[in-house]
């Protein structure tokens, strides 16, 4: 069975909790990606952002986002996997939280991404559509 470790994108970028939402924003465009893990000055995970994040939470808001930080964006603790987590585990994991992304943990480590796009390259089609599926529907 396919394992996270095998189909995650290897050392995400970083962007620190006490960083800006615009330099979370740079970090994506520089990038190229829609999601950044945020971690804290001991390189522990605290949480995710994504574009969407910026746009809603604090743009639409009409907050500056030079002004807030991307700890204040961390809500509770990170939906994570294991690195030795199995494809079924990481697609039961975004569906029930609804998440498109997952930070893959190697013991306390962060080792890398598993993204929606990274399952549906690993795993049989039947699969993916039943997750793409789930994480389209509307709660």
């Amino acid at each position: 069975m396919t394992r996270a470790r095998e189909i995650m994108t290897p050392d995400p970028t970083c962007v620190r909790s006490s960083q800006t939402i615009r330099d979370a924003a740079q970090l994506m465009a520089d990038k190229g990606v829609g999601a950044l893990p945020i971690c804290g000055e001991d390189n522990r995970l605290k949480g995710m952002v994504t574009d969407r994040d910026i746009v809603v939470k604090v743009l639409a808001e009409g907050n500056d986002p030079r002004s807030i930080t991307a700890g204040e964006l961390a809500q509770g603790e990170a939906v994570t996997i294991g690195a030795d987590d199995e494809a079924n585990d990481i697609m039961k994991t975004m569906a029930e939280h609804k998440v498109r992304r997952l930070p893959v943990i190697d013991g306390h480590d962060l080792v890398g991404i598993v993204s929606l796009a990274d399952v549906a390259r690993a795993l049989p089609e039947p699969q993916v559509g039943d997750l793409v599926e789930a994480l389209s529907v509307d709660t």
